[in-house]
């Protein structure tokens, strides 16, 4: 069974970087199509990115284009979401999820815990 655990959330300036990483136990990530989401106080989850299983498919919202950019690295079993120029539009709890598929997918049956992200002014 998959198991997946986010870290690298805190709290940044405005303009600032965070890296967020999602580590897999339990099965090989390699076989799975990861993506990230967020969910801000009182708003629905929101797609942020997502990469395919051999990583040579990537999607961002368009929000995130040119500041996000998510990897992976699967012989650490680890995808990454690498954030630049953070907005406080930006804070929010980030999860990974994850499906056994070569793309990206709409829904997805493995999720983590998340981890908080707050971008202050």
């Amino acid at each position: 069974q998959l198991q997946l655990a986010e870290s690298g959330g805190g709290l940044v300036q405005a303009g600032g970087s965070l890296r967020l990483s999602c580590a897999a136990s339990g099965a090989t990530l390699g076989d799975y199509a990861v993506a990230w989401f967020r969910q801000a106080p009182g708003k629905g989850r929101e797609g942020v990115s997502c990469i395919s299983r051999s990583a040579g498919v990537t999607y961002y919202i368009d929000s995130a284009k040119g500041r996000f950019t998510i990897s992976r690295d699967n012989a650490k079993n680890t995808v990454y979401l690498q954030m630049n120029s953070l907005k406080p539009e930006d804070t929010a709890v980030y999860y990974c999820a994850a499906i056994k598929a070569f793309n990206c997918q709409l829904t997805y049956p493995y999720w983590g815990q998340g981890t908080q992200v707050t971008v202050s002014s």
